[in-house]
Order: structure tokens, then C-alpha cells, then sequence
């Protein structure tokens, strides 16, 4: 999410970050698309057999071309350890994710992040990755479509990583996801539930499952004007929740000045952190995501 100026900027940025030489950023025709008309644009910089899988989600009015020009610490450690980068696009409801609909937040419900998951099945299968050791990040509305892949396809991501997002089914019910066709109170902080009631919006998205759950490392900002900070509270609520991870302690200065790093259990499940005074969106922080994902 972003103020309305600003993504009126942002989408006229858009066509001139993809008009820009992508260097190894290469659009992909040929895998199975829908069930949403998406894009599927990869960077595999040091193609290695059983190597993770990153899938990085652009935010509103932006493009994969821009989210890949402004995430060029994970080309570099691709190119060092063979990583998988998938770039995911939308162009639809200002170039928005759909983190509202039943459709996408439901387990193969045939929405955005059914799409997504498709492209995952395809970097497997095209570029022997390992299935096993697939994550995801994002940016805002890629924050949030974090958190929907991670709580609808924990058969499929092993963690995630959303930074000034909101929690899975935030948004639920809303008639967009961008700025201009939000109706849900969530992004301004009105949405409160408990704990478990967090949860149990997680364990609706895919009813059965039963198995290990994505380690969740959750980055926020406490200027953040646009997706306000009460969105961050709600979210470590309910990741706690799924995860089973109670909050332990506060690491002040971590992983730098005017942060606070949330450990929960032992901290290898679940992590948050608070940017005092950083707007939105807290700025990507690569090594502490890669670190924590164990890759």
C-alpha cells in the first residue's frame, strides 16, 4: 500500500523500470500461467541442481523490473550461492496483489497466490530446485501477499519474510487491495482479534493440513503512515499462534540502531522487527532474512 501520490508516481515509474535493460531478470513464457493473468519474470544468475527458491513480491504501482533494480543483495548472493529468484507481476488494481478475495486466500482457490505457487512448481521442475527449501518476501502489498502464501501454501513455502504488510486475511472481505479500492479498516490499524482468532483464519486457508507450518520473520516501521504499526501487533499475534512460538524477549539495536528485534521460542521460528522512527516500507534487510531461513 502506498498514498495515493505516491503510486501515482510509482506507476509512472513503472514503464520506465521495464523499459530498462533487466540484465538477468528474463520473462518466462512457458509456464503453466493462471489461474490469474500474472507474469513470471526469473533471475538465475549460477544455475545449481537442488538450489532454494526466493519468490520476491513488488508492492503497489511498482513492477518485477523495479522490485529486481531495487534487490540487487539477493542477485548478489544468488550469484554466490546459486538461489533461485522468481519476480512475480501484477498489473492489476494498481499493480496491487490480491490479498482480499476468497480466491487468493484460500488454499488452490484460483487466485494471485494459486499463480504464484504455479510459478514455484515450474522453477522446481525447469531449474531442479529444491522444493523442499522454497521462500518468499515482499515489499507493502508484496508484504502482504507474503503472508497469504505463507498462511494458504504451507505445503509449499518453507518461510517468509513480509516487511510493512499486514497478517494473513487482513483484508478479507475488502472489494480491492490498493489504495483506491480498499474498504477494510485493516491497513489503518481497525482490525483487532485475538490470538487465536488470527490463527484460525491461518488454518481455514487450508483445512486438514496438518504439517510444518513457515518460519516468519515480520519487519515494520513505527512511522508507518500508510499500513499503520498496529497492523505489525496483530500480525506477530497471529503468527505466534500458528506457530506456537510465545513471545520470549526484546533485542534492542538489533539488527541496527533504532530497531528492536521480537524474539519468540527460541527464535527460530519466529522473529519480528520494529524500525523506530522508519516509515513506510522498512528497507529490505537480505543478510538478516537469509540468515534466519537457514540459507
Amino acid at each position: 500500500m502506498m498514498l495515493n501520490s505516491l503510486l501515482f508516481s510509482s506507476l509512472t515509474a513503472v514503464s520506465f523500470f521495464s523499459s530498462l535493460s533487466s540484465g538477468s531478470l528474463t520473462l518466462v513464457n512457458d509456464w503453466a500461467k493462471g489461474p490469474t493473468a500474472i507474469s513470471m519474470y526469473v533471475s538465475v544468475p549460477k544455475p545449481t541442481a537442488g538450489a532454494p527458491i526466493i519468490v520476491l513480491l513488488h508492492g503497489c504501482g511498482e513492477s518485477a523490473a523495479a522490485y529486481y533494480a531495487a534487490s540487487r543483495a539477493y542477485e548478489t548472493a544468488a550469484q554466490q550461492k546459486g538461489y533461485i529468484l522468481i519476480y512475480p507481476q501484477t498489473t492489476f488494481d494498481s499493480h496491487c496483489w490480491d490479498v482480499a478475495t476468497a480466491k487468493s486466500l484460500k488454499h488452490d482457490g484460483g487466485g494471485d497466490s494459486q499463480s504464484i505457487t504455479n510459478m514455484v512448481k515450474y522453477a522446481v521442475t525447469k531449474y531442479n530446485g529444491d522444493a523442499k527449501k522454497v521462500f518468499v518476501t515482499g515489499s507493502s502489498s508484496g508484504g502482504m501477499m507474503t503472508s497469504v502464501l505463507c498462511g494458504a501454501y504451507p505445503d509449499v513455502f518453507a518461510g517468509g519474510a513480509p516487511f510493512s504488510g499486514v497478517g494473513y486475511g487482513c483484508l478479507s472481505g475488502s472489494k480491492g487491495s490498493s489504495p483506491f479500492s480498499d474498504t477494510s479498516p485493516c491497513t489503518k490499524g481497525g482490525v483487532t482479534k485475538t490470538s487465536k482468532e488470527w490463527g484460525d483464519l491461518v488454518r481455514s486457508a487450508f483445512t486438514g493440513y496438518t504439517g510444518q507450518r513457515p518460519k516468519m520473520s515480520v519487519w515494520h516501521g513505527t512511522a508507518d503512515g500508510i499500513v499503520k504499526p498496529h497492523t505489525y501487533d496483530e500480525a506477530m499475534k497471529q503468527w505466534s499462534d500458528v506457530l506456537a512460538q510465545p513471545f520470549a524477549k526484546n533485542v534492542s539495536n538489533d539488527p541496527q540502531a533504532r530497531y528492536t528485534k521480537m524474539v519468540y521460542g527460541d527464535g527460530t521460528q519466529l522473529v519480528g522487527y520494529v524500525g523506530a522512527g522508519v516509515g513506510h516500507v522498512v528497507p529490505q534487510h537480505p543478510k538478516q532474512v537469509l540468515e534466519f531461513w537457514g540459507i
